[in-house]
């Protein structure tokens, strides 16, 4: 699936070059359509073009290149988008995700007619074939379906590491989360691993209760204003996933003293929000959180091992699969809000 700048193609003369060192070359089996690849699509995530889209997948080792040991031909990965160095001085913190060699360098690996063509969040799933950093190919049980670990490496790690990793919640917090979409229902779920409660999922669809109770919402309103029926002095934490500034002022002022609004959702690169500067002296805290703040060589096997153990939900996400050739269905199903996640098939 390549971006011109202009739309999106699906074409079949795409080429990828073999692994060098320290690469791995995957068959991509299954790609899940999040909306940072719709953003890129609609302009409102800046990328160069021409672009292969994707960057939530998972598929079959093909081949490695030297140097490559923990993974080899046949197993099965999930991708992660954090293509970090592992040598700078934030690899060494435990913080790849802020490793200043995985962001705002994108890499060439493809061609198409002799030209060469950008990775999209250094992964490009959207393709049969693509050409990864070893770090970011966390190798999975053969036992999980590839449909359901490719979310892993997006939406999964996104939502449950906000949680877990970046805003620690603990158990018995109360937990807002604003947006109940593919990274929403994993925040839901992170904070049922936590323990918190209650645990309020707002969106303006109400027909996405069900599945927000299912993965862990104790209750599900269609307004923020409505949150303080449930939680009259505020929230723990509040996570706004959607991206609309708006919806940031309201995750902060729906906070109880001490609390934090955490922001998933992605804005216009431009975007601002405004708040009230005086509500923060009451020891709030706004917090950006990257990837969920992940470790995915450690994190990606943790959730398989919640997954196989019946404790995270990972199928349930995947609300249909699609054809490459049903891409603009994909696309307009995501955008309406239809699923929670839908997955390309290879």
């Amino acid at each position: 699936m390549v971006f011109d700048g202009r739309g999106a193609e699906v074409v079949d003369d795409l080429e990828v070059r073999a692994p060098g060192p320290g690469e791995v070359l995957v068959a991509v089996a299954a790609a899940g359509l999040c909306h940072s690849d719709l953003s890129v699509l609609d302009g409102t995530i800046p990328f160069p073009a021409p672009v292969v889209l994707g960057h939530e997948g998972a598929g079959v080792v093909e081949a490695v290149g030297p140097g490559v040991t923990h993974v080899a031909a046949g197993d099965h990965v999930a991708l992660s988008t954090i293509a970090n160095c592992g040598a700078c001085a934030e690899c060494h913190r435990g913080r790849p995700t802020m490793c200043r060699k995985a962001i705002g360098a994108p890499r060439q690996p493809f061609t198409r007619g002799g030209d060469p063509l950008y990775q999209f969040a250094a992964v490009s799933a959207f393709a049969e074939r693509t050409l990864v950093r070893a770090v970011q190919a966390v190798r999975v049980p053969k036992e999980i379906p590839l449909t359901s670990a490719a979310l892993i490496g997006c939406a999964v790690v996104t939502g449950v590491g906000a949680v877990l990793n970046r805003a620690r919640v603990a158990y018995g917090d109360s937990v807002v989360v604003i947006g109940a979409g593919g990274v929403g229902l994993n925040v839901l779920q992170g904070a049922r691993l936590a323990g918190a409660r209650p645990v309020v999922a707002v969106d303006a669809n109400p027909e996405k209760e069900a599945a927000a109770r299912r993965f862990g919402a104790t209750h599900f309103l269609t307004s923020v204003a409505d949150v303080t029926g449930v939680l009259p002095t505020g929230a723990d934490h509040a996570f706004e996933c959607v991206g609309r500034v708006d919806l940031v002022r309201q995750a902060v002022d729906v906070l109880d003293r001490h609390g934090q609004a955490v922001l998933l959702g992605m804005p216009a690169a431009g975007a601002e929000a405004s708040f009230a500067v005086s509500s923060l002296f009451l020891d709030k805290s706004i917090l950006g959180c990257r990837y969920g703040a992940g470790r995915p060589q450690r994190d990606f096997a943790l959730y398989a091992e919640l997954y196989l153990a019946g404790r995270l939900l990972l199928d349930e996400l995947v609300t249909r699969t699609y054809e490459v050739g049903e891409f603009a269905r994909a696309r307009a199903d995501a955008e309406a809000g239809r699923v929670a996640r839908g997955v390309v098939v290879f």
